[in-house]
């Protein structure tokens, strides 16, 4: 017996490394210390002026958006999901990006896809201004249905401890500062999907009038990278806290970064309800406090800014082109978020 009759084509993983080489490359820096396909990848950092410089890490996957990208046979954007949902989740720690890694498994190997995949993860890098480093391919035959595939993704990072957005530092009176949402990102598809393809039956190349395009561009908008927007206001110290808006919507995340004695106060309609959501609301019916519990309702990340330093941050904002609105503030409480 061979390898390739138990389902494992070598060559096919060696054709999809040659096709993949020139990409990865094509995010190194003077800092990489190896080339591609070494067995780990090394890479030096750099402190700059960090007065206690820390490493920040997170990893995370696409989860069942990946299942749109089957559907629609488009798979060059979940890589710049899922680079943009990890530089988020330790740009709330005031860390920049250094280097990125990934994890891709298939029953079968079929080399473009893997190309495509890997496209999107080096543009994901490029944008986040981050290596990607290295990563893993594997092919699992009988693991996973025919023509699907698994992605994960690991991130490392670099902040200065002494200037770490965190809920020590929230204070009543603070500011909570919204900003856009592109879509429904990389949460709540589980969800999204029984709603649209079982409930109403309608398929990834359904025109919807009030989106404006068919069903499977709008569930495959890029989750947004908030690093260009923010990255001139880490370190500030009326910065006192960020949250990504994920898994758990806006009741769940928000809550994350208050302390035991402090609430949100969010004022509902204060920003712009996306159509996407508005539908899901209507067709499901959704109630209103789970759209809150599953979705962003349009607001990606929420900042938590010190009264005395809001027009330093909006100012910054405006200077690097990003759209936010005022959303309400935090005020006596236990740690929940409220909605007005």
């Amino acid at each position: 017996m061979r390898y390739r009759d138990a389902g494992v084509d070598v060559d096919a993983a060696n054709r999809a490394y040659a096709g993949i080489r020139g990409l990865v490359r094509s995010t190194f820096d003077s800092r990489v210390l190896t080339d591609f396909g070494t067995f780990s990848g090394l890479y030096r950092p750099g402190f700059g002026e960090l007065e206690r410089p820390i490493l920040v890490s997170s990893a995370d996957g696409v989860g069942t958006k990946l299942k749109i990208a089957f559907l629609t046979s488009v798979h060059d954007t979940v890589g710049m999901d899922l680079v943009a949902h990890c530089t988020n989740d330790i740009l709330v720690h005031g860390a920049h990006p250094l280097f990125f890694l990934d994890y891709i498994a298939t029953g079968k190997l079929e080399p473009h896809v893997v190309r495509e995949v890997v496209k999107g993860l080096v543009d994901g890098c490029k944008e986040a201004g981050c290596v990607l480093l290295g990563g893993e391919t594997a092919e699992m035959p009988d693991f996973y249905q025919e023509g699907e595939y698994d992605l994960a993704g690991f991130i490392v990072g670099m902040a200065d401890e002494s200037r770490v957005p965190n809920p020590g530092r929230v204070r009543d009176g603070d500011v909570l500062v919204g900003l856009p949402s592109s879509g429904i990102h990389t949460n709540g598809y589980s969800l999204v999907r029984k709603l649209f393809f079982e409930r109403e039956n309608m398929t990834v190349d359904s025109y919807v009038g009030t989106l404006g395009k068919t069903l499977g561009e709008e569930l495959l908008i890029p989750h947004r990278n908030y690093l260009p927007s923010l990255q001139g206001l880490l370190g500030q110290d009326t910065l006192h806290a960020v949250a990504h808006i994920t898994g758990g919507g806006i009741t769940d995340n928000l809550a994350r970064v208050l302390p035991p004695v402090l609430d949100a106060r969010v004022r509902r309609g204060s920003w712009e309800n996306l159509p996407i959501f508005r539908l899901i609301q209507e067709l499901g019916p959704v109630k209103e406090a789970e759209m809150y519990r599953t979705f962003n309702m349009g607001l990606g990340m929420i900042l938590v800014v010190g009264r005395d330093g809001i027009d330093t941050v909006t100012s910054d904002l405006e200077r690097a082109g990003e759209a936010y609105v005022l959303v309400g503030e935090i005020v006596e409480g236990e740690s929940r978020v409220q909605y007005t």
